[in-house]
């Protein structure tokens, strides 16, 4: 058992220090890829990653706050907590409340800043999908078609924004948490059948992402319009070639590569920092999805493991699909780039997620402190016993001398 914890805590030091690096190379990058930007477009060139340091103390308090909660607290009401924010997301597509840009609404403005509440959703999914599956048989059709309404409600909302890499990315880990769970297999293939297929019904359903599907398959058709932004992204990563062209050097984010500090900051590391660069974020990325997986899977509670693998899983699948959008392996999604690009919505929601986490396995380490703490008295009880029992024959075998 004292083992047990020993690797708990070792593999948890791991994870953190992983996810620091990440996050001490995001802000690097951030004021990289945007003080130019930033001292055109607010005469600072600090503005950004002044702004990103205080997205990322908030991050900081949010994270701590959850770990030190009971993440059951969060399941129990995550029907509730998902409905809220499929309230939130449906205030960003009421004319006159939400704020437009690139033909969709998916932003909030108040006070000079911008929230963007789809982020959230992609944790409130996963606390409501494993409550619902996990309770499927318990439950009468009335409370079925209820809480699996309040399930996907914020996925048709999100199409109606309409963010079709959110909804992507919410669908996938609605499909991860309903595997994991004790859902019954044959409806969980019956479903992802009838997903799929609705998938690529919404996919076709819009002429706009017809267009970024034929835009990926070649962007040369139009570069100047719908390939223009893919075609800049190759030739950050072309002018990077091994080793980079210097921190701060990239000639891209001179206003030629929309989004460079954003959703796009990628290909900034890979014109800045090169190859290598590009491999070492990988490289970390991969590291920070096994550790994680590693240390959730140390916890001997089904449902804390599905938790903490979910939102392992939904931020490597983000941080997948960021990088083969910036690569050309995927056609363009508005997805940025977990804990490195600019943001204070993306960060703190992913920071809540890392709450979730850590909250699950510091219930996991509570108990095991506990245990240790029984068997502690009880053992230093057994001791005496023994000491006692010795002392006991020591005496018989004296008075039995002649």
């Amino acid at each position: 058992m004292e083992e047990n914890l020993l690797n708990v805590d070792r593999l948890t030091k791991t994870f953190l220090s992983i996810l620091a690096i990440i996050i001490t190379i995001g802000l690097i990058m951030v004021w990289s890829a945007s003080f130019i930007l930033a001292s055109e477009k607010f005469g600072s060139s600090t503005h950004y990653i002044v702004r990103q340091l205080v997205y990322f103390v908030m991050a900081i308090g949010v994270a701590f706050t959850v770990s030190k909660t009971k993440y059951t607290f969060w399941l129990k009401y995550g029907y509730l907590i998902n409905i809220a924010a499929s309230g939130i997301v449906a205030l960003t597509i009421i004319k006159g409340v939400g704020s437009a840009a690139k033909g969709a609404s998916r932003w909030l403005t108040f006070g000079g800043m911008s929230v963007q509440p789809g982020e959230i959703v992609k944790f409130t999914v996963i606390l409501s999908a494993l409550t619902f599956f996990e309770n499927w048989n318990k439950m009468d059709l009335k409370e079925r078609v209820k809480h699996g309404g309040s399930l996907f409600l914020p996925l048709a909302l999100l199409i109606k924004q309409p963010d079709f890499g959110s909804f992507s990315i919410c669908f996938i880990v609605i499909a991860f948490v309903c595997f994991m769970s004790s859902f019954p297999r044959k409806y969980f293939y019956y479903s992802l059948m009838g997903g799929g297929i609705g998938g690529v019904f919404i996919l076709f359903s819009q002429a706009y992402r017809v267009k970024r599907l034929l835009t990926y398959l070649d962007p040369w058709k139009n570069p100047q319009g719908s390939g223009f932004q893919i075609i800049q992204s190759y030739m950050a990563f072309a002018n990077g070639s091994a080793f980079g062209q210097g921190l701060g050097n990239s000639n891209e984010k001179l206003f030629y590569l929309p989004e460079a500090h954003n959703d796009f900051i990628f290909s900034v590391i890979g014109e800045e920092l090169g190859f290598i660069g590009v491999f070492f974020i990988i490289c970390l990325f991969i590291a920070f999805i096994y550790f994680g997986f590693k240390l959730i899977l140390q916890v001997k509670d089904r449902i804390g493991i599905i938790l903490g693998s979910a939102i392992v899983f939904v931020l490597g699948l983000q941080a997948l699909l960021n990088m083969g959008v910036v690569l050309g392996l995927l056609p363009t999604k508005g997805l940025n780039l977990p804990f490195i690009s600019y943001g204070g919505s993306s960060l703190i929601c992913n920071f809540f997620g890392i709450g979730l986490l850590l909250s699950v396995v510091k219930g996991y380490r509570d108990q095991l402190l506990g245990d240790l703490r029984y068997q502690a008295p009880s053992s230093r009880n057994q001791h005496q016993d023994q000491e006692d029992d010795v002392a006991i024959t020591l005496k018989k075998r004296t008075f039995s001398l002649p």
